[in-house]
């Protein structure tokens, strides 16, 4: 395959079908995609003139927001009364934090395109947990000793992350969050980014609230040729 379409090795392993990202919004791409079977992904500037999709056959799935911080930027969350004891910690349980992931990403671009399976979608973060697992690089989330979720990460970057349901909406998230940063920050990264869904408030709230900007937004398309 030419440098126009790249493989997607996650995507082909969660849907069984072939899986490509475009990597140029041009006519000659879009030819070349079209005499490709398989998922096809494409990632533009949201002011990007989206007629060329159209007449693909692509459809919108979603709008990714680049989020980052450096040292100074980082505001630590307010201690409130009757906060139960919040840690992280490398290499947590592989089989709770799996039941922690499985379907937990609704607002992901695999579960908001009508055109692919839950379970595919599902399967799809499933794999790449295991191999951030396999890799080492996660952090799990304690509350009161019990896990309670995690924090993927890749370099500097956090690409991977949940929070156990009956965790949710207690304003625990900030804590963790600002723990995985701050080790990220310790460990010589000059700056923790991330990247998530413009359809997430919670999440982008939260970035927010720890002092993160945001910048590089993306929209996702997605098609699939037979």
């Amino acid at each position: 395959m030419t440098e126009l379409l790249k493989p997607v090795p996650y995507d082909t392993a969660a849907f069984g079908l072939p899986a490509w990202e475009l990597a140029a919004y041009t006519p000659e791409a879009l030819r070349q995609a079209d005499a490709t079977p398989g998922l096809q992904t494409i990632k533009l500037d949201p002011l990007a003139n989206k007629a060329l999709l159209a007449q693909h056959g692509f459809h919108y799935c979603d709008t990714l927001l680049g989020t980052r911080a450096a040292p100074a930027q980082l505001r630590a969350p307010a201690a409130r009364p009757g906060l139960p004891a919040l840690h992280i910690a490398p290499a947590p349980d592989p089989e709770r934090t799996l039941a922690i992931c499985h379907g937990a990403f609704e607002h992901g671009r695999f579960h908001r395109d009508y055109a692919l399976p839950r379970a595919g979608a599902d399967l799809r973060y499933d794999n790449w947990l295991r191999q951030l697992l396999a890799a080492g690089t996660v952090y799990g989330l304690y509350r009161d000793g019990a896990l309670s979720g995690f924090i993927g990460y890749h370099g500097a970057t956090l690409v991977l992350h949940a929070v156990a349901a009956e965790c949710r909406g207690q304003g625990l998230a900030k804590h963790w969050w600002h723990q995985a940063a701050s080790a990220l920050f310790a460990a010589g990264q000059p700056e923790v980014r991330s990247s998530i869904s413009a359809a997430n408030l919670a999440v982008l709230n939260l970035y927010a609230s720890l002092g993160f900007s945001f910048d590089h937004p993306q929209d996702i398309y997605h098609r699939i040729v037979p």
